[in-house]
């Protein structure tokens, strides 16, 4: 039985009436689901056609687990439990049913959106911080965690943001828990793919739009469009009552601020690290142990110190700033005392130290943006040689598999290419994309770059070329906890990785090295 109740079938059709082919027969629900394999008893199942799946197909599945009714879009399906055909976006359709079965929690919560290709998980982190310390009742759903309130649920999601019941059902928990604010990192495919079309956004901000995913999108304008989604669900909130003015805020030294400028129809505050802004920084200091900046708008003018490092991170602290201390008239003190006590975020920047005489670093980068970023804010933490190890993904965009090689051969002194999820892809065809651009910008095989397969033995050989001094970062996976060869996850940590690797160098006690495909065998 469903934690919250059950619901009839009728009631959260409601809102579908126009889409509704047959009246169907009613039912109590007591859940909502779109993967026959977790159907649970009581289930209203959706059975979505997706690019390559019919859920159509695996309607008997899930009836045979339990489910009260199915709802789909193909006509004349006779089934043992209630059937209702729609006609339009089976997607849209699966968003509003579930927003209807939760009652609509977004709608009783200051809904706070975060977008953009790199710096999404991160300055969700710190916009829900701020918020912490200003002694706010705030949840959390990134694509790292959803925390509600002493509770932080390992969700899985990684990359994406999660399936419209999923999200409802994490709204509803927040709203029985007595939570008043949430903030919501939102990707481009949960925005494409009418996963939060139901979700009732108030503020929401944009970190960058770069080259990514552009697999998915086709071109970088629907990527940039898909974006979009996000300012132009400002204007459209449903809950009249709320305290709070809809806001959004963009970012002026991005490419994407023309076009996100002009669809978001509210409200707008423009932040930059250049100037010729609402809200600008200058200032930087960029070090191996904090950053430090100084933060300007119209009247104010105050200091930021925190521990999480990077230039890249100046940005990302601007578009916090703009959502809570003037989208939501949090005081200027709590957000310097917040920042000062800025967690790190999981697998971004993330140091790993077992005594060894030079930097160690794991890093999410794993986009052209995120990995230039990340390297030259590892460059300016060290004096001695930059190592840096990374690979790209199979089954995604194939032109950022250059690209990536191309821009770290101008800023690293070694670069070691290696698997990335490969998926059903040729990881030897990846890594001679990969070498190809690093040719390109003029590195050369065996003494600037190598090809090592496995992740494993790249990062050993990465630490076991590094110095007193030098920096080893290995970038693309952060905080992700396994690794895709053909269709099979295999348990993967780059954290773990590299300290297993620190521990063989130094011998000492560490972690063993995790196996996969590529491994040497014993």
């Amino acid at each position: 039985m469903n934690a919250f109740f059950p619901k009839s079938l009728t009631i959260c059709l409601a809102e579908l009436a126009d889409r509704v082919v047959n009246a169907p027969a009613e039912a109590e629900i007591t859940g909502v689901a779109w993967d026959s394999r977790k159907v649970r008893p009581g289930d209203a199942f959706f059975a979505l056609v997706g690019e390559s799946v019919d859920g159509h197909r695996y309607i008997p599945q899930a009836i045979g687990r339990g489910a009260a009714a199915v709802i789909g879009t193909q006509p004349g399906l006779e089934c043992s439990v209630p059937y209702v055909q729609l006609t339009g976006d089976d997607r849209l359709a699966l968003a509003q049913f579930a927003s209807a079965f939760y009652d609509h929690p977004s709608r009783k919560l200051i809904v706070i959106g975060i977008t953009g290709t790199d710096g999404k998980t991160t300055t969700t982190n710190m916009v829900y911080q701020i918020l912490k310390a200003a002694g706010l009742s705030v949840g959390m759903i990134s694509t790292v965690n959803a925390v509600i309130g002493d509770e932080a649920l390992d969700t899985g999601f990684h990359v994406t943001t999660p399936e419209a019941p999923d999200i409802q059902r994490y709204l509803a928990q927040m709203v029985a828990a007595g939570l008043t604010h949430v903030v919501l990192e939102t990707t481009s495919h949960g925005l494409a793919q009418q996963r939060v079309a139901e979700v009732d956004y108030d503020l929401a901000a944009v970190t960058n739009v770069t080259h990514e995913h552009l697999d998915y999108h086709r071109s970088y304008q629907g990527y940039l469009a898909a974006k979009g989604l996000l300012f132009e669900a400002l204007s459209r909130t449903k809950a009249e009552s709320k305290p709070v003015t809809p806001l959004a805020v963009l970012n002026r030294d991005d490419e994407s601020y023309p076009y996100l400028a002009e669809v978001a129809q509210v409200k707008q505050l423009a932040y930059s690290v250049q100037g010729e802004a609402d809200l600008w920084a200058d200032a930087i200091e960029n070090t191996p142990s904090e950053l430090r900046f100084r933060v300007h708008s119209p009247g104010q003018d105050f200091a930021i110190r925190t521990p999480l490092i990077g230039r890249y991170n100046v940005s990302n602290s601007l578009a916090a700033l703009g959502l809570t201390v003037f989208g939501l008239d949090i005081p200027v003190e709590t957000a310097q005392t917040a920042f000062a006590g800025m967690p790190t975020v999981p697998g971004r920047m993330e140091a790993i130290n077992l005594g060894q005489d030079f930097l160690a670093i794991v890093d999410f980068a794993h986009t052209p943006n995120g990995i230039c970023q990340a390297l030259r804010t590892a460059r300016e933490l060290t004096q001695g040689r930059l190592i840096a190890v990374f690979g790209s993904a199979g089954l995604r965009d194939v032109e950022k598999r250059k690209l990536m090689p191309e821009i770290a051969t101008g800023i690293a002194d070694e670069i070691f290419l290696t698997a990335e999820d490969p998926r059903t892809e040729s990881l030897e065809s990846i890594l001679a994309d990969m070498a190809e651009g690093a040719q390109r910008a003029g590195g050369v095989e065996g003494e600037t770059f190598w090809r090592e397969p496995d992740r494993g033995t790249a990062i050993r050989r990465a630490v076991a070329r590094a110095a007193r001094g030098d920096l080893v970062v290995v970038c693309g996976k952060g905080h992700e906890q396994s690794m895709c060869f053909g269709t099979v996850e295999y348990p993967w940590d780059d954290r773990i990785a590299l300290q297993a690797a620190l521990a063989e160098l130094l011998n000492t006690d560490g972690p063993e090295m995790p196996s996969l495909p590529t491994s040497p065998k014993p």
